[in-house]
């Protein structure tokens, strides 16, 4: 019986255009994913989506700290709606790979719709508590369990292997590109007109990337042969990702980088007042400030074209920003601050980039569903540990000094994969 890792894949809508040329223009490989229709969809509905959805997480995070005025309660929230992706999403890989991911989609992208628009009637009528937020925040969780799995496989629906890492890239590109504009109108339109605002516009944003994916033309989807429970499944994802060396120590460096890095994020409402001695508008710029480096870094990997030394990028990036992130934990001046986190965020997009893009290049399509789950449950599990960690770390020692710990650690461990796992460096 054929492998169907290895059966012939059948052209994807759009296939048959040309592909960018040897020589082509920078311009030409940066943006390479979006010669297929499908995928020029794809991203102008989530670049809507992922706006609204930093709106909310920015005004969410500072709502609860003017309720709470305690750095806690913002990992508590983390720790909420990270649960689930513990619980869900290594199940949720397997359930991406038994249904139709596009209609999967359109169902959690509803559900996040209605979670946003309940939150922003709460924040309306004035009656919205720390519990509300948690709550919610817990139900997104449940939700995105299902869906981030789906969301990373469906790419390899949307273009061919060849121009995967491409795609990837373009994927970090407009999150990032959220990310920069986001936080900061999200801080500005709190500071005028409330959080239920920036909520009401997050669940209005979730029909962009409903509609991009009800218009996709896909090829038919052909449900895949089973001859094993859904247990036995989710061990052979499993099996794959422990005992591929390659695979091991990318997933380890996205769960130090998660658990590090990317879960500081919890701490700048109280590191814009606190510290600095701002407000609103201060945690909105410090938030984009991350995005701005996070996006220059995802166009630098698009504009790379089909590159051979991923793996050297990887580790320059996990090298990089725990030292930018030490020194933005001694910075007391806005621009200052700003500029270690825009360099820092940098650091951090080469790393969750590019070993997003290695895995998937190198897992088996038959598996690549189970391995995106793992990846997933990985990168979303870690980070609300990560929030409770650093959380209560900033509440008994000090925000500064939970940076510094978690910058110190994080350059040890990408000091230890740079010695041990030279293999890496020729990915």
């Amino acid at each position: 019986m054929t492998d169907p890792s290895n059966a012939p894949r059948p052209p994807h809508i759009g296939d048959n255009e040309p592909h960018p040329a040897p020589q082509a223009t920078r311009w030409q490989r940066t943006f390479a994913a979006l010669k297929y229709p499908n995928y020029r969809l794809w991203f102008r509905g989530q670049l809507v989506s992922l706006f609204g959805t930093w709106m909310q997480t920015t005004a969410q995070g500072f709502l609860i700290f003017e309720l709470t005025h305690s750095p806690k309660y913002l990992g508590y929230v983390g720790f909420a709606s990270g649960i689930p992706t513990w619980l869900l999403t290594l199940y949720g890989g397997v359930v991406a790979d038994r249904v139709p991911r596009r209609a999967l989609m359109v169902v959690t992208q509803s559900v996040m719709m209605v979670l946003a628009f309940i939150l922003a009637a709460l924040a309306f009528l004035h009656i919205v508590q720390p519990w509300h937020i948690i709550v919610l925040a817990f139900c997104l969780g449940v939700t995105n369990s299902f869906d981030a799995p789906a969301r990373q496989a469906f790419v390899s629906e949307m273009v061919p292997r060849e121009d995967l890492t491409n795609a990837i890239a373009l994927n970090s590109t407009m999150f990032h590109s959220a990310t920069a504009v986001g936080p900061a109108a999200a801080g500005l339109a709190y500071a005028l007109f409330g959080a239920g605002v920036c909520f009401t516009i997050n669940g209005l944003s979730f029909i962009a990337v409903i509609v991009a994916l009800l218009m996709m033309k896909l090829r038919p989807w052909v449900p895949p042969e089973r001859t094993s429970s859904v247990m036995s499944e989710l061990k052979e994802g499993l099996r794959y990702v422990v005992t591929e060396p390659v695979v091991r120590v990318l997933i380890s460096m996205v769960a130090v980088t998660s658990l590090l890095a990317l879960s500081l994020t919890t701490l700048v409402p109280a590191w814009a007042v606190k510290v600095l001695g701002g407000n609103a508008a201060t945690n909105g710029f410090l938030l984009s400030a991350r995005g701005v480096g996070s996006l220059a870094g995802a166009l630098t990997i698009a504009s790379l074209g089909r590159i051979s030394y991923r793996g050297r990028l990887v580790l320059l990036g996990a090298l990089s920003y725990p030292v930018f992130l030490f020194a933005f934990a001694y910075v007391r001046w806005l621009p200052l601050s700003l500029l270690c986190l825009a360099i820092a965020g940098g650091g951090m997009i080469l790393v969750m980039n590019l070993a997003n893009a290695l895995v998937q290049t190198t897992a088996p399509d038959r598996l690549r569903g189970r391995i995106m789950g793992s990846y997933t449950w990985i990168f979303f599990g870690f980070m609300p540990l990560g929030a409770l960690w650093v959380g209560t770390v900033a509440e008994h020692f000090g925000e500064p000094e939970a940076v510094i710990l978690n910058a110190v650690l994080a350059f040890l461990f990408a000091l230890v994969v740079l010695l041990f796992f030279p293999k890496l460096r020729d990915q």
